[in-house]
């Protein structure tokens, strides 16, 4: 019996001095949050004594008004955010320091709060930073005009009775002239073009070979207008040139006489 009564004291101290440990760590947790919160409190107050002398900041941009999709986005995240952290709740974080909540359950209560509050925060700047720098709401509003114009436009070709084919139903041709149609488009707008250009030079060749054709037989007409003068000329000639012959060596003859 004194032996047994021996080892209850010290089973005692055993699980004493860890609980007292447990509880030191939290008070140092504390405290040191509480350290590192009044410098950023200092700051916060020097940058507002700052912001009030400095001159008046121009005005940003007004932020992008969520459509119906990035709302349902932001109030998704909201909730699911909320049910994440009610997890951190008072009993999960008592079951995690059990000797803690049992000798200090206060201390215990303000770490749990505060370090819901810090993560839900982190949590929301995190998510805005992600909305912002990926233009996330711009981009479903997008989003939106898109399904909203789809819309429309099947409400005005009647939406026919006659359900889409899947895509992935047609046969390879089909599908093959589908994505070759962009392509063949414009190939064939080219050669109209150049087809155009070509059959206008050739309109253009076609009249300059005409009016040399013109020009070419304008010439043979007077070419042969000019024979046909020779002509005349040579059959006149052919009468008298017997006579110019003779007078001719007539006057030869006299001439070797004297």
């Amino acid at each position: 019996m004194p032996e047994m009564t021996q080892q209850t004291p010290a089973g005692g101290e055993g699980e004493q001095q860890p609980s007292q440990q447990a509880q030191e760590e939290m008070m140092d947790t504390t405290t040191t949050t509480a350290e590192s919160e009044q410098p950023q409190r200092q700051e916060e107050e020097e940058g507002e004594g700052v912001r009030e002398e400095s001159p008046p900041l121009p005005e940003k941009h007004l932020a992008v008004t969520p459509g119906p999709r990035a709302t349902r986005l932001q109030e998704l995240f909201a909730s699911t955010l909320k049910h994440t952290l009610d997890k951190i709740n008072r009993d999960n974080f008592a079951a995690c320091y059990p000797t803690v909540a049992t000798r200090a359950p206060g201390t215990l209560e303000f770490v749990q709060r505060q370090m819901v509050g810090r993560l839900g925060t982190q949590c929301d700047k995190e998510f805005d930073s992600i909305l912002q720098n990926r233009n996330v709401v711009a981009k479903l509003n997008e989003l939106e005009s898109l399904v909203s114009d789809a819309a429309r436009r099947k409400a005005e070709l009647g939406g026919g009775t006659e359900p889409p084919v899947p895509p992935h139903t047609l046969p390879a041709e089909t599908v093959l002239a589908a994505h070759l149609a962009p392509h063949l488009a414009s190939q064939q707008s080219q050669l109209n073009a150049k087809l155009q250009t070509v059959q206008s030079h050739n309109a253009r060749l076609f009249t300059e070979i005409q009016e040399q054709r013109a020009e070419m037989e304008q010439l043979l007409a007077a070419v042969e207008a000019v024979l046909a003068d020779v002509d005349g000329a040579n059959e006149l000639l052919d009468g008298v040139v017997e006579d110019l012959a003779q007078e001719t060596r007539a006057v030869e003859v006299e001439m070797a006489r004297t």
